[in-house]
């Protein structure tokens, strides 16, 4: 009962504190979001770089947390995490004073020799986008495959 008030609490809290959303602010956010999915999709380590925060936290849907963006790259790079078709749908966008949480859908086909290759997934993801240094950069992730029917 105290953990379920305590929940209540802090989503009373954080619907609460979240600003008007901005469309100009949306637009860029999405942009970004949308361009971490290419990245990921083309292997593109350098523009990964350039979109995650140093001390990025990922929880992968292989059920591992990655806490440092360099871990993340060698992923990338030793093909552990690759795909043949990754289509991302941002659906609902939070926004609080430097921060942006993005949560929707992602539709992936990992290639041969990643996790679960050629099956077609279907996951939810939350992203929280940080403002650091006049530079709005990837700094949480959370992705879960969602169960088959």
């Amino acid at each position: 009962m105290k953990k379920m008030l305590l929940a209540a609490v802090a989503v009373l809290h954080l619907t609460t504190s979240s600003a008007q959303e901005n469309p100009q602010l949306r637009q860029e956010i999405e942009k970004l979001d949308l361009a971490h999915a290419a990245a990921i999709f083309k292997g593109d380590a350098p523009a990964l770089d350039a979109l995650m925060d140093d001390n990025i936290t990922v929880h992968h849907p292989t059920n591992r947390i990655v806490n440092e963006k360099q871990e993340l790259l060698q992923l990338i790079n030793a093909g552990v995490i690759r795909y043949t078709s990754f289509k991302r749908t941002p659906q609902k966008f939070l926004f609080f004073d430097q921060t942006v949480v993005v949560m929707g859908t992602e539709e992936v086909v990992p290639a041969p020799g990643a996790p679960n290759a050629g099956k077609t997934l279907t996951r939810r993801y939350t992203n929280i986008w940080m403002k650091k240094a006049d530079t709005w950069k990837l700094t949480v992730r959370h992705a879960n495959n969602q169960c088959e029917n």
